[in-house]
């Protein structure tokens, strides 16, 4: 079978067993790989690796030729469980629909959507598509209230009492205190900030539900037809007539029949492992929080087994994404960043690469300080490996994974000059794009940027990070006039190191001539051939002199790299402020 990606990625090796699984399960069949995700609130990037390992795995599978099906089961249908701080447009009023299906609540103020669960899934749908993930989006409000389910419901509704053994054994073993306490606290201890705030917003399957209570057990809980939440208690059951009666705190009770009610839905962890056998599943990940004794993935996989006639989806389980820096996004969200944060300061092939790089059980971070800059480099030194022919073959397969799929390949940047370079100009400039021009326009003057859209989109992508993640103090601002006092107190050294910088702007300018020239004045002053080795004294001298130079330009002791900054305050205005 023809492979278009090297096997040496983790990808490759899970795609391997995910076929071969597929094909000892449902010969001839499609592959199924699957993701749950609940829009509950703003879906963040540690929700986005629930979608990120299947949708690479599935990719695979289909550069291989082989049909497969990436399904997203949005889990709209789940009940409000809290108010998300820090959401735009939304106040504690909300408090009131706690208990409703996600899609009954009321949208965000000055939300275009009808409901809370549908405005932030549309917010991840966007993403998606800018990622390229190709999938099949399930509604589980759809599913449900079209009876879709019905006959699976009534299923697990006959079978009751054999759903409460299997789950009587975790309820068990988690009051014996033993396993389950050492792992909760394992995971805990295991996780940081960002895990703990993933842990809070959570998936769907961060509710554990399993439908136990004082009375006899049910495995289905339906939402008041009076109040629309689900702070209900279901008293009688009859298999026969599929009559059912419940009580709601709101002072409601009925009798409703299953065979034709659709307002309600199967316990969580009841309802995962009916999805799996309903849905044929042969690939599905689950996050740290799942796999304790007891959670919704380990029971799951034997009821699964032992009562729907199913298999459990193999899947790694997946570590935390944590974040680096938030500046003020998370003071004006809430939480941790969403795909569409990172999006608009990142390219959507980098930000597949740091979920396509690391094996699922790795944890890494989205950078969103100036590590952000790093991570750029990080990735242009592959692009020049891979160009080179020196790659590994994981580091090509991880490139490929990110900067294309089986449909083609991703938006990228025609001319990708550094990140850093056009961060640093962005910032000098204001964003001021005819400035922007004539300074990249001079970085290589043999090899001319000609227009602002050889470096998009990656040039609007810096200019977001300088705007919404650089405090305003850590802004460049160059002098509008000469530091006269700086410049009068200079001594004969400093005098001269500054008119051999002068002397040499014409014949060096651009990027590489002016980094040659920054780097060489301390050499020449000291005697030195500028393109000698620097020797521990001369390191000391240049440290001095960039100093200097930052603090004639920009009144700091730091700033943008030396050369791109005075590319971007230009060669009149430079001498200006250095007294030439």
């Amino acid at each position: 079978m023809a492979q278009t990606t090297h096997e040496a990625d983790w990808v490759s090796r899970i795609a391997d067993e995910v076929i071969a699984e597929a094909e000892r399960r449902a010969p001839g069949k499609p592959v199924v790989c699957a993701s749950g995700l609940s829009p509950s609130g703003p879906i963040h990037l540690g929700n986005l690796r629930e979608v990120m390992v299947p949708h690479l795995v599935a990719d695979e599978i289909k550069r291989r030729g082989v049909p497969c099906e990436h399904l997203i089961s949005w889990d709209d249908f789940d009940r409000f469980r809290k108010v998300p701080a820090g959401v735009e447009g939304v106040d504690s009023s909300w408090e009131e629909h706690i208990g409703k299906p996600l899609t009954s609540v009321p949208a965000p103020v000055g939300s275009p959507y009808e409901s809370w669960g549908t405005h932030f899934k549309a917010a991840m749908e966007a993403s998606l598509l800018e990622l390229g993930v190709e999938y099949r989006g399930i509604s589980q409000t759809e599913q449900y209230t079209s009876g879709a389910y019905r006959e699976q419901i009534l299923f697990a509704m006959r079978e009751r009492e054999r759903i409460d053994a299997v789950l009587e054994r975790y309820r068990t073993l988690d009051k014996s205190g033993g396993k389950k306490q050492q792992q909760k606290k394992q995971v805990k201890d295991a996780a940081d900030a960002a895990a703990e705030a993933e842990a809070e917003q959570g998936s769907g399957a961060a509710s554990e539900d399993d439908g136990s209570g004082a009375g006899a057990y049910y495995p289905y809980k339906p939402y008041c037809t009076v109040c629309a939440r689900d702070l209900t208690t279901v008293t009688a059951y009859d298999d026969e007539t599929t009559a059912l009666t419940y009580t709601c705190a709101c002072g409601h009770g009925e009798t409703v029949h299953l065979s034709e009610f659709d307002g309600g839905k199967l316990v969580w962890k009841v309802d995962w492992p009916m999805r799996w056998a309903y849905e044929g599943v042969t690939f599905e990940p689950s996050g740290v929080d799942h796999q304790s004794p007891g959670s919704s993935y380990v029971v799951g996989g034997q009821l699964v087994q032992e009562i729907f006639g199913g298999e459990q989806p193999i899947g790694p389980m997946y570590a935390f994404v944590g974040i680096s820096g938030m500046a003020k996004m998370s003071s004006s969200k809430g939480g941790v960043p969403t795909p569409a944060d990172a999006l608009e300061i990142m390219e959507a092939p980098l930000l597949r690469w740091l979920y396509a790089r690391r094996k699922p059980n790795q944890s890494f971070k989205v950078a969103f300080d100036q590590e952000i800059q790093r991570t750029y480099d990080e990735w242009d030194a592959l692009v020049r490996k891979i160009d080179s022919g020196s790659a590994q073959p994981a580091d090509l397969a991880s490139h490929t994974r990110a900067s294309s799929t089986a449909l083609g390949p991703l938006t990228s940047t025609p001319r990708p000059l550094p990140y850093r370079t056009l961060a640093s100009v962005t910032d000098i400039t204001g964003g001021q794009e005819e400035q922007t021009m004539r300074i990249l326009s001079e970085l290589d003057p043999e090899h001319p940027v000609r227009s602002l859209d050889e470096v998009r989109p990656r040039l609007d992508r810096a200019a977001r990070w300088i705007t919404t993640q650089v405090p305003a103090e850590q802004r460049t601002r160059v002098r509008e006039e000469p530091d006269a006092e700086l410049l009068a107190s200079l001594d004969e050294e400093q005098r001269a190191s500054l008119a051999t910088l002068l002397d040499g702007l014409d014949e060096h300018w651009s990027l590489e001539g002016l980094t040659q020239l920054v780097y060489g004045v301390p050499k020449v002053r000291a005697g030195l051939s500028p393109d000698a080795k620097p020797t521990p004294e001369l390191k000391v001298a240049q440290r001095s002199f960039f100093a200097l130079l930052y603090r004639l330009l920009v009144g700091s002791e730091t700033g943008p790299r030396l050369p791109t900054l005075l590319l971007a305050v230009g060669a009149e205005r430079v001498r200006k402020l250095l007294g030439g």
